[in-house]
């Protein structure tokens, strides 16, 4: 007897929750419907489909996967943000919804969605911060730039596949050294984990996202400081610049900022009510 869209997520159901994994009911439903890349309600409406053999073996296959703790999202290879498909690579992290605080901090800061807006996205990943910002405002302009060549390749076919590949450029690069003129908003996800608290990491994460993603050096600062050294060359006038930060890291983050002559201009906090980005502006007097 075949199996069909109901037995599989019954099945599914069943190993999740024999494998110990939190909200079993859930994730099989998102699993098995990302998988077979179908709406999750289709799951219940059309419970009878019947699916192919090779398919099935597929599905199980991948479900192994995360009985061993891979993440669901490296499993299908894409993590949904801000409403948008983002594929992902051995290069590329993950992205998380908490990322999204950013992205709602810099549209807040731009009224008025049909101005000419000039992006800079320092290790771009995905492509997820530049091409969410792309989405919504549709005169907008961006390059993104990240040290791995992978992540460079699979912020490009984002790009593609999201119809934004004409307004959004990737590149390799070492942070912003090899660039050039003015951007009105900089925004960048850079690694902020101290090196000594990697292992103490959740293992979905510490084995699956790329360490050069997590790592900021001894005290979790360290690309903080490098970004830092160029923005008052790289914004333009009334320029912001927006940057994911970690528990806690707030005030000395601010600090780097204001040293090199940025006022902070917010800092907002994510739906946990943690400290997640800090918005700043170039003082104009400090300007080189």
């Amino acid at each position: 007897m075949a199996d069909t869209l109901g037995s599989i997520l019954t099945e599914t159901i069943a190993v999740l929750s024999a494998a110990g994994l939190d909200e079993p009911r859930r994730r099989a439903r998102w699993f098995v419907a990302a998988f077979l890349d179908v709406p999750p309600a289709e799951l219940l409406s059309h419970a009878e489909r019947a699916l192919e053999w090779s398919m099935v073996e597929r599905l199980r296959g991948s479900l192994a996967r995360i009985v061993i703790g891979e993440p669901l999202s490296r499993v299908v290879g894409w993590r949904e943000f801000w409403g948008l498909r983002f594929a992902l690579s051995a290069d590329t992290l993950d992205p998380r919804p908490e990322s999204e605080t950013l992205v709602e901090a810099v549209l807040r800061r731009i009224p008025d969605r049909n101005v000419p807006v000039r992006f800079l996205d320092l290790g771009t990943g995905t492509g997820c911060l530049l091409l969410s910002l792309l989405s919504e405002l549709p005169t907008a302009i961006g390059i993104g730039v990240d040290v791995a060549f992978g992540a460079v390749m699979t912020a490009r076919r984002n790009a593609a596949v999201l119809g934004l590949a004409d307004r959004a450029r990737f590149f390799v690069g070492d942070w912003s050294s090899a660039l050039s003129g003015r951007f009105t908003v900089i925004v960048a996800n850079p690694p902020y984990i101290a090196g000594d608290e990697l292992a103490g990491l959740p293992p979905e994460v510490r084995r699956y996202d790329p360490r050069r993603a997590l790592d900021g050096g001894e005290e979790g600062l360290a690309a903080y400081m490098r970004i830092a050294e160029d923005l008052p060359a790289l914004l333009s006038n009334g320029g912001i610049f927006a940057v994911e930060i970690g528990a806690g890291q707030a005030p000395v983050a601010g600090a780097i900022l204001q040293a090199k002559g940025l006022l902070i201009d917010g800092i907002e906090r994510d739906l946990a009510g943690i400290e997640r980005c800090i918005v700043a502006r170039l003082d104009e007097a400090t300007r080189p």
